[in-house]
């Protein structure tokens, strides 16, 4: 156990286990418990401490030999889109977002479970229970949403579902999955720019995207938007990849 880092909380260190990212690293995280008393203000806080949520577990990497993840966040009012990320915009602006509630549908869990096999195989994910999918998804302490996104030129189809965190100073990606089998298609960068808007109306500064890693090809795309801030030595700081 660690000094809290909110008087009614407190921090635990994980056992090693194998990095996501990095293949060659074994990873640890200190986990905030206990878990039902981290509300949206506790958690803001937190966020801007590096921390992240995947379900009610709410983390920070704590490996001892590597300081690869990064927090990053894009700072809204200054937010200028590329010429791809233009395109992509203008592309996928018919779709039809609808901003719901916590809730399960079977139809989303059905693309959750294709977008995975065929975007992440072999990665535990793919093999997703209902159970595993609503704990890893479904279950929130704190102000979040799910983002729905249909496509009314083709028979109002499901194309994507975006879980949002609304915090005090910006928004969360938590996670965002979407229909695969349309390689023309750009609905990642889609759904992070039309987060970027959703933010820009709320009049919220920032929209943190995760953690990012220089060398992980995974992450890369995250570098793409700016300007955005990393979290480096515990301050935020403007960063311009190399």
């Amino acid at each position: 156990m660690t000094e809290p880092v909110h008087p009614i909380l407190q921090l635990y260190t994980t056992a090693e286990y194998p990095c996501s990212y990095l293949p060659t690293q074994q990873a640890r995280s200190l986990v905030v418990a206990p878990n039902h008393l981290i509300t949206t203000p506790v958690y803001s806080s937190l966020m801007e401490q590096g921390f992240r949520r995947s379900g009610n577990f709410t983390y920070r990497p704590h490996c001892a030999q590597c300081q690869a993840c990064e927090s990053l966040r894009v700072v809204v009012a200054h937010f200028q889109p590329s010429r791809s990320q233009r395109r992509t915009w203008q592309r996928h602006g018919h779709l039809e977002a609808s901003i719901q509630r916590l809730h399960y549908n079977p139809a989303h869990y059905a693309l959750y479970q294709r977008y995975e096999k065929t975007r992440h195989p072999g990665g535990g994910m793919d093999n997703d229970s209902v159970a595993q999918y609503r704990q890893f998804l479904l279950d929130s302490h704190i102000e979040t949403r799910l983002v729905e996104f249909r496509d009314p030129r083709a028979e109002n189809a499901l194309v994507m579902v975006s879980i949002i965190d609304l915090l005090t100073q910006g928004l969360s990606a938590v996670y965002t999955f979407y229909e695969t089998d349309h390689p023309e298609a750009s609905y990642g960068t889609y759904g992070i720019l039309w987060q970027i808007e959703l933010a820009r109306s709320l009049n919220l500064p920032y929209v943190y995207l995760g953690y990012w890693i220089e060398k992980s090809p995974k992450m890369r795309y995250k570098q793409d938007f700016h300007p955005h801030e990393i979290l480096r030595h515990g301050q935020w700081q403007a960063h311009q990849p190399q």
